[in-house]
């Protein structure tokens, strides 16, 4: 795996590292300084983290870091957590007010890890204390942090008779209604070992938390149902659409088609961005509809974020990915800030910087 690379004067057509090469729009660093924040995601399997926000004279500014086998991501105003391969891990900006760190706003810092084991967290949400509430697929449950286990299970739908590692219903995402989990996406309903497989077409379903019940059916591979502006945002991952969850009727109503495998989503203002990739080919990724849908729209797979115009129903700017990187798994959106960074365990770095809580803020 690469070292750690910082890249705080990337030009408009960047690369991070000498295997990994980004492609803007031609509007997409202007869209993301009127957005007034930065983005944040990960990438799976080549265990990327990156931070992408504007350079003063209005050029993107891309920091990478290195995480094994990084996957799911949430922020809040000052917090990052990040699953990794067997890892949660909880970044925090290290700087304060109008303070920079080789002009960068925000430094984010590994400060506490938790040994999860390979649960595989898919999605991960942040409750209103703060504390995240993971995704935890191999177990088919939501599930939160533990100081003496690898996690501790808080609520697994009704069809899953116990909890084993055997990723019955290929849990998925999870959307947060005042602080607390809301929706549940999955791949299918099924109560045996990788019962899911073979049901990818059209076996996907959202399932409401608080009353257990089955709320919409017929998804292809859903991921990251998120609740906004009054409406249930999913992404049929299997045909490559982002859309809405009639929750009375059941029904999903495309509102754009994206070209790729779609797994990342954070929404600001009237636009989503999501994170897409290229299509899988491992068992229970082949056969889907987006193969169609592709070949249809005489269109090639593509790895990267696109903002998506929910209003317009249009994608309206991107940001490309070439080389290394195949797939975007997890993206969050960084109110507030302009420049971001943040720190690994490959270089020195995180060795030198140090901060001191005052005695008066304990």
């Amino acid at each position: 795996m690469a070292d750690d690379t910082n890249n705080p004067g990337a030009a408009p057509t960047a690369q991070a590292s000498p295997k990994i090469a980004f492609h803007p729009s031609d509007g997409f660093p202007a869209w993301l300084a009127e957005r007034g924040g930065a983005l944040a995601f990960t990438t799976g399997e080549s265990g990327k983290l990156f931070l992408v926000g504007c350079q003063p004279e209005g050029k993107l500014a891309i920091s990478e870091r290195s995480f094994a086998r990084c996957t799911a991501l949430a922020a809040t105003e000052r917090t990052l957590w990040m699953a990794s391969d067997f890892q949660l891990w909880r970044l925090e900006n290290a700087l304060g007010p109008k303070v920079e760190h080789c002009g960068h706003d925000r430094l984010f810092v590994p400060r506490v890890g938790y040994t999860t084991g390979g649960i595989g967290v898919r999605d991960i949400g942040i409750g209103d204390d703060g504390r995240p509430v993971l995704v935890n697929g191999l177990f088919s449950c939501l599930a939160s942090a533990s100081d003496t286990h690898s996690f501790s299970s808080i609520w697994r739908p009704a069809f899953v008779s116990a909890l084993a590692p055997e990723d019955r219903c290929h849990m998925s995402g999870l959307a947060m209604a005042a602080g607390a989990p809301g929706y549940v996406a999955a791949a299918a309903e099924s109560d045996k070992a990788g019962g899911w497989q073979g049901k990818q077409a059209e076996g996907g379903i959202i399932i409401d938390v608080t009353s257990n019940q089955i709320v919409a059916r017929g998804l292809s591979l859903p991921h990251a149902p998120r609740l906004f502006g009054g409406a249930l945002w999913v992404l049929n991952s299997g045909t490559g659409e982002i859309g809405r969850c009639d929750l009375k009727s059941g029904r999903f109503e495309a509102v754009a088609f994206c070209p790729g495998y779609l797994r990342g989503l954070t929404l600001v203002d009237r636009f989503a961005v999501v994170g897409l990739g290229l299509p899988r080919s491992a068992q229970g990724y082949g056969g889907l509809p987006l193969d169609d849908r592709l070949a249809r729209h005489k269109a090639a797979p593509s790895c990267g974020l696109m903002v998506v115009d929910l209003k317009a129903g249009r994608i309206v700017q991107s940001l490309m990915i070439r080389g290394l990187v195949r797939e975007v798994h997890g993206v969050a959106f960084l109110s507030g800030a302009k420049r971001p960074m943040a720190l690994g365990f490959k270089t020195d770095e995180i060795r030198q910087v140090l901060t001191v809580q005052a005695e008066d803020q304990r």
